[in-house]
């Protein structure tokens, strides 16, 4: 079954830091988890030109930090400075303690970039960062960029996850990624496609609980993300962002999605009978 989940409402505006906090596990129509086994978040972020995020730490976050254009400027205490961009990706495997910056300078175009948070399969890893370049996208073709350690891509998480993208011409047709025993979430980063008879639009995202094949049609050039994972891989929640004390609790997101469809349904009868009314 595909699930199709709406923009975000969850939107942070720091001051020319803005972020749109994607939670997968909460397209589901009655929520456990703000995360989706060990997809814990899939974070929108927005750099304005001479933006400075101070050095912070982050403790067992799997980050992947992927830039489709612009750049994002990078610094730790380990490997010094490195610039990510439409050609290169990073993975920050946080571990027990990892502390970096990040920065446009005012002669850098604004950055809009996603930050992907794994939640790793053990507690306090050993602390890596991983950057490298990655190969020139083809348009109409999946690039197979993170998968766990081990794994055949060119970077990994320590976890059960692969990441992919791909640039879609318009009315290209194009199937998802699968595997048996993992299910699909996907994000439409720019442009507009179709799948399983559902639109999904700039900033939407879809949920396919099966390994079951699923195709998409191009509506409009768009670049998609997808993930494939495994739901029932053992996970650590202690991440200090991916799996954050303030992330509300599934009870409560149950009932703003029970407030929002009684909303609709409530809006949908009266606009109905009030046009019935005042005819």
């Amino acid at each position: 079954m595909l699930i199709k989940g709406e923009r975000t409402f969850v939107v942070r505006d720091m001051g020319g830091f803005i972020v749109h906090i994607n939670m997968p596990g909460w397209l589901q129509h009655k929520p456990t988890d703000h995360g989706h086994g060990p997809l814990a978040m899939v974070v929108e972020s927005i750099l304005h030109p001479g933006r400075v995020i101070a050095m912070h730490e982050h403790r067992n976050d799997e980050i992947i930090s992927w830039v489709p254009a612009g750049v994002m400027r990078h610094e730790d205490k380990i490997t010094g400075r490195l610039i990510t961009d439409r050609n290169s990706l990073m993975v920050m495997n946080a571990g027990r303690s990892f502390w970096h910056s990040e920065e446009t300078l005012q002669s850098d175009p604004p950055l809009r970039m996603l930050q992907v948070l794994v939640r790793p399969s053990a507690m306090d890893l050993e602390p890596k960062i991983q950057h490298g370049p990655i190969p020139s996208a083809e348009p109409n073709l999946w690039r197979h960029l993170v998968g766990p350690e081990g794994s055949k891509a060119p970077f990994y998480v320590r976890n059960a996850v692969d990441f992919l993208d791909i640039r879609l011409e318009a009315d290209a047709v194009v199937a998802f990624p699968h595997m048996p025993g993992r299910d699909l979430y996907f994000h439409v980063f720019t442009g507009s496609v179709v799948a399983d008879g559902q639109k999904f639009d700039e900033r939407e995202q879809g949920l396919l609980l099966s390994g079951a094949p699923l195709t998409m049609r191009a509506k409009s050039s768009s670049v998609v993300v997808a993930f494939l994972l495994d739901p029932h891989a053992p996970v650590v929640r202690r991440g200090t962002v991916g799996d954050h004390r303030k992330i509300p609790p599934p009870i409560v997101i149950r009932a703003v999605k029970g407030w929002k469809r009684l909303q609709r349904l409530w809006l949908a009868n009266w606009g109905f009978r009030q046009g019935v009314f005042w005819k």
